[in-house]
């Protein structure tokens, strides 16, 4: 056998032995309800549903799925290559113009995933030389290697376009506004400086301090780059993320969000000034080189956003999760600092939060164990997620069983 794949049997090994290779269950249907089915050895079960990013409920709505499937008969499935190659499709644009002025930005343009606008976004940013740019900007402009400054508990995505990214990257203690403010103030110079934080952190539930982070940016000359995927559509008074859940008035340069989660669909977006989305039109590489969302579901999220604008839903999302929060709190359970409608519940140990996963499954919950390497060895947990489909039957039923369960496993 090939040395190579040897390691990787080792490695698979290694996590098959320590039962720390992830628990996959195949749905059997739509994985998008509050109730969905699992097939486990050979048997169907109907279970509650606890770890799904369909906030709003979207994914299954009836007005959003015929919206899609009168698109299809229109547009077909797919687009039939990227936007430079094929065009931009009229209901691509009317996206982008809906989203930059949902989030309050010049213009927006849409990526195939969450995923690819930020390791797209931030290399593109960071260093425009590196791309190819080289010969066209002065070069004593980026004589000295440009910096990202980056939250310890950042998505993966992040993580991933920083490291792309050929700068120096400089990461700061979870939320901690004095340790961003001594790192950025030991990087003195004209270096092209860049801050970039989750606004709803996805594993831990908590929401980033976005008016210090800004504050600080002004002072030290860098830009500010949030992930609003967590946020965008279900924090706020109109759901409009982070900056709006601070009543902030002055947007930071650049917002990237995901119509994943709250819209129910497929795909990212940057929201920034008409200048920096020009440029990652032609710069963001997963823009220029991967085929845009398929157009039906464009008209979908197109739907998605009438309903976020009209009916509020986040308001109803984010009393089911307060009330989760309170239960969960009130029942000596640690869900961090957690107040959104993504909220950890720590186990601690791998093993047991495995257990836990395991045997809330049997109870007819479904919420996989999140533990090393996601999280850090000794962090593990169970990330629940509150839903608009949730009901209080169902909302009361989780608390009993993890209450039942934890005398069992003892954590």
């Amino acid at each position: 056998m090939n040395p190579f794949f040897q390691d990787i049997s080792k490695l698979l090994k290694f996590a098959t032995d320590r039962d720390i290779y992830p628990d996959v269950y195949t749905i059997v249907g739509a994985s998008t309800d509050s109730e969905v089915s699992v097939l486990e050895n050979g048997e169907i079960r109907k279970v509650l549903m606890f770890s799904s990013n369909n906030y709003l409920g979207l994914a299954n709505d009836e007005r959003v799925k015929k919206a899609v499937i009168d698109a299809v008969k229109k547009y077909g499935v797919g687009s039939g290559g990227s936007k430079l190659v094929t065009g931009n499709i009229s209901v691509q644009k009317e996206l982008e113009d809906s989203i930059a002025e949902f989030r309050n930005c010049e213009d927006a343009v849409t990526f195939a995933s969450g995923y690819t606008a930020n390791v797209g976004t931030i290399p593109a940013f960071l260093n425009p030389v590196a791309l190819s740019l080289g010969g066209i900007i002065k070069k004593k402009f980026f004589e000295k290697i440009p910096v990202v400054y980056s939250d310890e508990f950042n998505h993966a995505s992040i993580v991933d376009g920083c490291r792309l990214a050929k700068a120096e990257r400089i990461i700061y203690k979870h939320k901690d506004l004095n340790d961003l403010e001594s790192k950025l103030h030991s990087k003195r110079g004209n270096r092209r400086k860049l801050i970039v934080t989750d606004g709803v952190f996805s594993m831990d539930g908590d929401i980033a301090p976005l008016p210090g982070i800004m504050e600080l940016a002004e002072k030290c000359g860098a830009t500010v780059m949030i992930d609003d995927a967590h946020a965008t559509g279900v924090i706020g008074k109109n759901g409009k993320g982070t900056p709006e859940y601070f009543d902030l008035k002055k947007m930071p340069e650049i917002v990237m969000g995901t119509f994943t989660k709250a819209f129910g669909a497929i795909g990212g977006f940057i929201a920034s000034s008409k200048e920096l989305v020009k440029y990652l039109k032609v710069m963001g590489r997963p823009h220029m080189f991967s085929a845009p969302i398929p157009p039906a579901i464009v008209v979908g999220i197109l739907e998605s956003l009438e309903i976020i604008k009209s009916e509020k839903r986040h308001q109803e999302v984010l009393r089911k999760a307060e009330y989760m929060r309170d239960q969960l709190r009130g029942n000596g359970f640690n869900i961090l600092e957690s107040e959104t409608q993504i909220i950890p519940i720590l186990v601690g140990d791998e093993a047991k939060t495995i257990a836990t996963s395991r045997e809330l499954l049997r109870e007819g919950i479904f919420a996989p164990a999140i533990h090393w390497p996601a999280v850090p060895k000794g962090r593990g947990r169970l990330r629940i997620t509150v839903m608009f489909g949730h009901t209080q039957v169902h909302l009361d039923n989780f608390i009993s069983k993890i209450k039942k369960i934890r005398g069992k496993i003892n954590f």
